[in-house]
């Protein structure tokens, strides 16, 4: 088995990707998702139109925290091996996985960034078929999403640091109530 990997702006880019990897014929048992856990409605399954894929695959969501990222909802494998591991566990996951250690950690940032991660499991005669379904899902293109968190001081995941704080999340946690 090969591992393949997309990171993606947008759930809704990243379930379309594990429903195509479905479609495709790779089981949901060799499907993985992980994304923060701070958005609105973290079940996953809000529409009525949700593939078989993505049902199968965030099923079985599990809510944890990963050191420097904060709290991630998180489905198959890879959540599984993520729940009792120790600080630089998504690293070291990715790694042990065999996605390079670099690309580790720019989705490592881009989970801490709001992004969600696509990893599959795949025999080696599906891994062009599978690398295509994520790029055409609208998967990033990690070399540039490096540049572009480059560009913008970062240098390696720090599981040591704060989780990122986007507007939104900025904006709605710091409001207090009237009178407070």
């Amino acid at each position: 088995m090969r591992t393949v990997s997309g990171l993606f702006d947008t759930r809704d880019q990243a379930e379309a990707a594990v429903d195509a990897l479905g479609e495709a014929g790779i089981g949901s048992e060799n499907i993985s998702l992980v994304r923060p856990g701070h958005d609105d409605a973290d079940d996953g399954l809000e529409g009525a139109a949700v593939g078989a894929t993505v049902g199968g695959v965030l099923g079985a969501l599990a809510a944890f925290a990963i050191p420097g990222i904060g709290p991630v909802v998180g489905a198959g494998w890879l959540a599984t091996a993520l729940t009792g591991a120790a600080a630089g566990g998504l690293i070291g996951a990715l790694a042990d996985e065999g996605i390079d250690e670099e690309d580790a950690h720019v989705y490592a940032e881009g989970i801490r960034r709001g992004n969600t991660l696509v990893i599959a499991r795949v025999e080696d005669a599906q891994v062009d078929a599978a690398t295509a379904i994520l790029g055409q899902s609208g998967s990033v293109n990690v070399s540039s999403r490096r540049e572009e968190f480059v560009r913008s001081g970062w240098d390696r995941f720090d599981e040591n640091g704060d989780p990122w704080l986007d507007e939104r999340m900025h904006a709605s946690s710091l409001q207090v109530p009237p009178g407070r």
